[in-house]
């Protein structure tokens, strides 16, 4: 069983939606869940095991914002991924679906992200809300600079600093900042591999 096989079992209508944030290709929603899951674990009560409902919410949310900054970067780039054979077959460029049909789709996601932001404290609402600019922002990022890694590193390893906020309330950032920092630059290498293979 594998995340390709649901989306190809899923109904026909269905699949390019799925196809479109990218549920078929997993690696990216773990790497954007796993600085949520350490930060979670770091801020468990020593000798106590993470938080489990925690770690379910920020699963959610990492399969949601995943397929929403995916969404938005085929909003973005529709017109370019036509031309590129690698991404020729995304729905968006291979005409699977319309703007409007994605752009709609867009707004369920974020509006569930919002559903499962909003069962945290008032201080991971702020903060996980500030992220959006990013999400939004890091598809233009290749146009108009070389680092654009550098950006998805920012965006993805957000979760360093929710996770521990979302348990604790605040963030203790001698804890936070080095593991998100940490985290942004693991993204930068290998995000680096990704666009040179």
């Amino acid at each position: 069983f594998s995340a390709a096989e649901l989306v190809r079992a899923a109904p026909g209508s269905l699949q390019p939606y799925l196809r479109l944030m990218r549920l078929h290709q997993p690696a990216g929603t773990w790497l954007l869940y796993l600085p949520c899951t350490w930060s979670i674990g770091l801020a468990a009560e020593p000798g106590c095991l993470p938080d489990w409902q925690m770690l379910t919410l920020f699963g959610v949310g990492a399969v949601l914002m995943r397929g929403a900054g995916c969404t938005i970067n085929d909003m973005w780039d529709r017109d370019y991924d036509r031309q590129v054979v690698r991404t020729a077959s995304r729905p968006l460029a291979a005409g699977d679906i319309s703007t409007f049909q994605s752009f709609v789709f867009l707004g369920g996601q974020l509006g569930l992200a919002l559903c499962v932001l909003l069962c945290l404290n008032y201080y991971s609402i702020i903060l996980g809300a500030a992220s959006l600019s990013l999400v939004i922002t890091y598809p233009l990022m290749k146009r108009i600079t070389y680092w654009p890694q550098l950006v998805l590193g920012l965006t993805f390893n957000w979760g360093a600093l929710l996770g521990w906020s979302a348990v604790r309330d605040s963030c203790e950032w001698s804890v936070c900042l080095p593991l998100y920092i940490a985290g942004v630059m693991w993204t930068l290498v290998y995000d680096t591999i990704y666009a040179h293979q």
